[in-house]
């Protein structure tokens, strides 16, 4: 057997999942479970930047590879398709040779949207939960525009090879700059659920989502790591809209709402759907899934509304929130046989606390240090509730799954 070829087989294969936004501990395993398939005893060491796989060859002797792993994106159906790959080379144990064939016919026919419907996904992504936050349908509307100019800087911006940080904080101005601007001229009455709605798509949900399931499975570095990142990009997104709001109040004077709108929770849940389906559209999410997705995250958007409205506190609610996102994700992935990551990132967003992060950040530009601090902490404590719901559910079903699997092979 060509040991060379399969080791880069496998490598190669860990690191398209990688690059698409999986897990680390999906990464690993995978490797180590092809290379088994193989009879060789493999090791593979993943973190956000570097993937490290070796194997003892027959003749003893140690054999390795490392691919550094660059800037990765959003891209749930690319972990769909290779993560069936990886079962379809368990169960056929091909030669190496036709794996690197099979794995060449998975790479030409990844599936992406084009640019229209990619428009079509922020600007719905943006617009829906303009509207779930009790914006109006005027400033959903505007929503949907500014959705609109964070993609265009995006692509700009993906030209100039521009780092994560540095590109939110241009995206978080231009898209808050122009809110304030059309609020300024009366188009929207609103500013903050305009704004508040297009964060959403800025806020990192699928890193804040693999973070918490890393430090689950024991990869404390990756999921340390991931919050890192989680916590810059947030400081980006304050930095971006704090300068879009000092510049348009020294132009325009400081902008004042009209008051959001009281929406009942049929209409909430149809933003939220909204909304949900531009997000599946942004990570390239396709067919059924999309619909899948979007039921996930306006069932926990639901219980949320239930919760507050039974007399939940806000942190029990999200709490709760979070558990039905992650067994809706679980059960989805194993009725699906897909990843449960790629139901559970649509599920859970519309808890994220994009809000939480705005409006920390206005206090701290308004220079009202006392709400600055207590929007802060109550924008930590949710996203802490989010990841111990997240935590217990996954949990339980690996340790369910692991029982399962011994009781087979007993």
């Amino acid at each position: 057997m060509n040991e060379q070829l399969l080791l880069e087989a496998a490598t190669s294969l860990g690191y398209r999942l990688a690059m698409a936004g999986a897990e680390t501990f999906r990464v690993e395993e995978t490797i180590i479970r092809v290379l088994k398939t193989y009879g060789y005893q493999a090791e593979a060491f993943a973190i956000p930047n570097c993937l490290i796989v070796s194997i003892i060859t027959e003749t003893g002797k140690p054999m390795t590879r490392m691919r550094r792993i660059g800037p990765h994106g959003n891209n749930l159906d690319d972990v769909e398709q290779y993560s069936n790959l990886s079962r379809a080379i368990c169960n056929r144990r091909p030669e190496p040779e036709e794996l690197l064939t099979w794995l060449k016919y998975v790479d030409d026919r990844r599936r992406s949207y084009t640019r229209f419907v990619q428009a079509v996904g922020y600007f719905l992504s943006a617009f829906g939960f303009c509207f779930t936050f009790g914006g109006t349908f005027a400033d959903s509307l505007g929503a949907g525009l500014c959705g609109l100019i964070i993609m265009a800087v995006d692509i700009w911006l993906d030209k100039l090879s521009a780092t994560q940080f540095f590109r939110t904080i241009i995206e978080a101005f231009c898209m808050a700059f122009f809110a304030y601007l059309i609020h300024s001229m009366g188009l929207v009455q609103n500013a903050d659920a305009t704004i508040i709605g297009t964060l959403m798509i800025l806020v990192p949900g699928l890193l804040f989502t693999n973070a918490m399931r890393d430090v689950m499975y024991g990869d404390t570095n990756s999921g340390l790591n991931r919050l890192v990142l989680v916590l810059l990009i947030a400081v980006a997104i304050a930095l971006g809209t704090a300068a879009a709001l000092k510049l348009s109040t020294d132009l325009w004077g400081a902008p004042v709402s009209a008051g959001l709108m009281d929406y009942g929770l049929l209409m909430l849940n149809i933003g939220c759907f909204i909304g949900c389906v531009g997000f599946s559209i942004y990570f390239n999410i396709h067919g059924p899934g999309i619909l899948v997705c979007a039921i996930g995250g306006t069932l926990t958007w639901a219980v949320y509304l239930i919760a507050l409205e039974l007399g939940v506190g806000l942190i029990y609610a999200n709490f709760l929130g979070g558990i039905v996102a992650s067994v809706y994700a679980e059960v989805m992935a194993r009725i699906r046989r897909f990843p449960a990551i790629s139901y559970l990132v649509v599920s859970l967003f519309p808890l994220l606390p994009g809000a939480g992060i705005y409006y920390t950040m206005a206090y701290a530009v308004e220079n009202e240090m006392t709400r600055f601090a207590q929007k802060g902490y109550q924008t930590a404590v949710i996203a802490a509730a989010l990841a111990l719901g997240i935590l217990l559910v996954s949990t339980a079903f690996r340790i369910w799954s692991n029982y399962r699997m011994k009781k087979r092979t007993a």
